[in-house]
């Protein structure tokens, strides 16, 4: 492992609250899932962990894509969480100002 990726691995496992904005947005490689899989495993049951996704849940898995690696992440991820799914219009569009909209 790049030794910068494993001080940034280390500092995300100990900050108290990790908020990952956007996550699997795109698919990601095996060795961004192992990575992952690493930091989340490390603050499993320790410290809080935000996630916010535009892609539904049922679809993680494809997107991880190495599905052993999907269940240990998904399992640590989806214990004790406090889910809140959002529905509608994208709050940029409702708040931008009409001569924004074109």
């Amino acid at each position: 492992m790049i030794p910068r990726l494993a001080r940034l691995m280390n500092a995300w496992s100990k900050v108290e609250v990790l908020i990952l904005d956007d996550f699997l947005i795109r698919p990601i490689n095996p060795d961004a899932a192992s990575d992952t899989l690493e930091v989340i495993e490390d603050r499993h049951g320790l410290r809080s962990t935000i996630l916010t996704s535009q892609l539904p849940v049922a679809n993680w898995y494809a997107s991880i894509g190495d599905p052993t690696i999907a269940d240990a992440l998904l399992d640590r991820l989806t214990t004790n969480l406090h889910r809140i799914e959002l529905n509608g219009e994208s709050m940029r569009k409702v708040t931008q100002p009409p001569e924004a909209q074109g």
